[in-house]
């Protein structure tokens, strides 16, 4: 199939010359002394102020073709064919150019930051600091102040002060905002951007893509945003290419390219999708009568940290987690959801005992695991695991594969070297791991392969309660939807009950039978999975609908429901509802007193004095006592 790279004409009827020009570029990876092609006769034209998405699934080649274009390829990767002009001269050939341009005229943001700061030094500091290494006539002051800017474009919650926090006091969201500001900071004019959205909430990923059609528009700055998901690429660009084992198989408008796919591979990408509101998902099969005793009941739990005050010896609090009540099911499939910074991962630490509340209660099968004693809380650790979201950094590197799985049986003095060694053998064939794997390192893994031992490993023990702590984001959407088959298949074998945490509605919606939503540190709403989509109680919980990327016609308005400004401070919380600055339908009361959470009928909750008003738009008023 051949493909259009002509030069495109602008509004005004001129003519752009590209930007970048890619021709025939072939990569190769060298391994014992075979050479395979992972990116094989790429050619494509970018032009200034145009967005150009790349899609594909895991394996297809689009992040080894963004770190070609920024010059960042290392052995045992290599270009082995073709050009890469930009501005007519070649990257390929001409290095001392390419090296020349990296971080200042061609930036590139990845969509992992954990590690991409100096932890020793300030976020602010770093980013002044690569601001004037590459315009070095610009002052302190004036770095300081564009840096500034950028944190409060990208929402960074009181940028000035988080200017001079370490990235560790980040939460994962802000880090990949600081590190879209880090490679915005320099005004490039092309900048690469590889799913840097993937890990973000949707509200924040909505945020991003404006900002990014922002820069766009103001500086003809021109993007290649390499994406997941087919319905973010849509929204972000002017153009999607469709790569497929390292080849470019079609390139359409967005409009077009949904309406009359060319290829059976993206026919095959689309009919994949998930949906929100056209069918009920997964987790409406999995939802259990409420009559039975909870797993693990959360009643007002709550925690803060303490934080140095800049400037002075004394403390503030960061209120992290307050109000949070819930109850999850034998069998059950429960959601956490909300922006990045809402709590979701400190309530994590809070459910798995790795930390204790300052006050609440956490019962599992009863027992309060919040003041259980060390020993107690090792021995509980049995029935409830947890797998994180970071497939690359939850695996010691060192280790088998073989050796990572029989650990925690050795751990908690579970048979005999031969017995480990068997149960380890069964649990890799459980999540489709292959044998052949058991004495490999990990090095050699996929990120899909990573999550499926992630899971092996948790599994291992045979738990009761498996909490997922956003073990998907980091995964594409074809292997997103073989890990959820793989959950559905574990949990009819073996009666798992799962807690998914998560930013990722689409996944939610598919794979859970009850969500409670999380802001600012509180639950805000507690409901089924179709009266959540369908009839939300709270404004919030509306926002979070009308920003997830889908296909769909929306059954909510981004214009009508998504939030103006940032979320309070957790350090100097609001007096009434944490929300009410960012909400259309705030009224008086809620300025000056926090609803709690109140029956709206048919086992929903919500915290919302709009729930009571005779004429709300967001529910009728409650009628019947109800579950939490």
């Amino acid at each position: 199939m051949a493909f259009d790279t002509s030069t495109q004409a602008t509004a005004d009827g001129t003519t752009d010359a590209p930007l970048l020009s890619v021709r025939n570029l072939s990569v190769s990876v060298e391994s014992d002394g075979a050479s395979r092609k992972i990116l094989n006769g790429i050619s494509f034209d970018l032009a200034p102020r145009s967005i150009l998405s790349v899609i594909g699934e895991s394996g297809s080649g689009k992040t080894v073709l963004a770190r070609a274009l920024a010059s960042w390829l290392s052995p045992p990767l290599g270009i082995t064919g073709g050009e890469i002009l930009f501005r007519g001269r070649d990257l390929v050939t001409d290095t001392a150019y390419a090296q020349a341009l990296a971080g200042r005229d061609i930036a590139y943001v990845g969509g992992n930051p954990a590690g991409a700061l100096d932890p020793t030094m300030t976020v602010g500091a770093q980013l002044v600091e690569k601001l004037r290494a590459v315009r070095p006539g610009i002052s302190v002051a004036d770095a300081r102040a564009k840096a500034i800017r950028l944190l409060e474009a990208v929402r960074i919650p009181s940028a000035d002060r988080r200017f001079h926090e370490y990235p560790f006091q980040y939460s994962g969201g802000m880090m990949q905002r600081a590190m879209i500001v880090d490679a915005l900071i320099s005004d490039p004019a092309l900048l690469i951007a590889d799913n840097i959205t993937q890990p973000l909430d949707v509200t924040v990923a909505a945020q991003i893509l404006k900002l990014m059609r922002e820069l766009n528009a103001e500086f003809s700055t021109a993007i290649l945003f390499i994406c997941s998901s087919l319905p973010v690429a849509c929204d972000a660009s002017d153009e999607v290419m469709v790569l497929h084992d390292g080849q470019v198989v079609e390139r359409q408008t967005p409009q077009a390219l949904v309406r009359n796919p060319e290829h059976a591979y993206t026919r095959g990408l689309i009919s994949e999708l998930p949906t929100l509101w056209q069918d009920g998902g997964r987790g409406q099969m999995a939802a259990q009568p409420l009559a039975v005793r909870p797993i693990m009941s959360v009643r007002g739990i709550a925690k803060a940290y303490e934080v140095r005050n800049r400037g002075s010896a004394g403390k503030s609090l960061v209120q992290a987690v307050r109000n949070v009540e819930f109850d999850v099911f034998p069998g059950d499939n429960f959601g956490v959801v909300g922006e990045s910074g809402c709590g979701k991962s400190s309530l994590m630490r809070l459910l798995t005992g790795l930390e204790r509340p300052d006050s609440g209660t956490i019962l599992f099968e009863g027992e309060n695991i919040g003041n259980a004693r060390p020993g107690r809380l090792r021995e509980l650790r049995r029935k409830f695991q947890l797998v994180l979201q970071d497939p690359y950094g939850c695996l010691p590197p060192q280790s088998s594969i073989g050796a990572i799985l029989e650990e925690p049986l050795k751990i908690h003095r579970i048979g005999n070297a031969a017995e480990r060694r068997d149960r380890a053998r069964a649990v890799m064939s459980e999540v489709g791991l292959p044998d052949s794997l058991y004495l490999s390192l990990t090095t050699g893994l996929s990120a899909g392969q990573r999550q499926r031992l992630n899971v092996a490993r948790a599994m291992i023990l045979e738990p009761r309660l498996l909490i997922m702590d956003e073990t998907l984001s980091a995964l594409d959407q074809t292997e997103q939807g073989k890990l959820l088959d793989l959950f559905e298949r574990l949990q009819a074998q073996h009666g798992f009950t799962y807690i998914f945490i998560s930013h990722d509605l689409t996944m939610v919606r598919q794979v859970c039978s009850r969500i409670a939503v999380m802001y600012l540190g509180e639950t805000v709403e507690v409901a089924p999975n179709e009266r959540l989509f369908f009839d939300p109680g709270h404004p919030y919980s509306r926002a979070l609908l009308s920003a997830a990327p889908t296909l769909e016609e929306r059954r909510y308005s981004p214009e009508d429901c998504l939030m103006e400004g940032e979320p309070p401070s957790p350090i100097d919380l609001p007096t009434g509802c944490a929300f009410a600055s960012r909400c259309p339908h705030a009224f008086d009361r809620c300025r000056v007193e926090n609803p709690t959470l109140t029956a709206r009928g048919n086992h929903a909750l919500a915290a919302c004095f709009l729930n009571s008003e005779p004429r709300s738009p967001l529910g009728a008023a409650p009628t019947e006592p109800d579950h939490v």
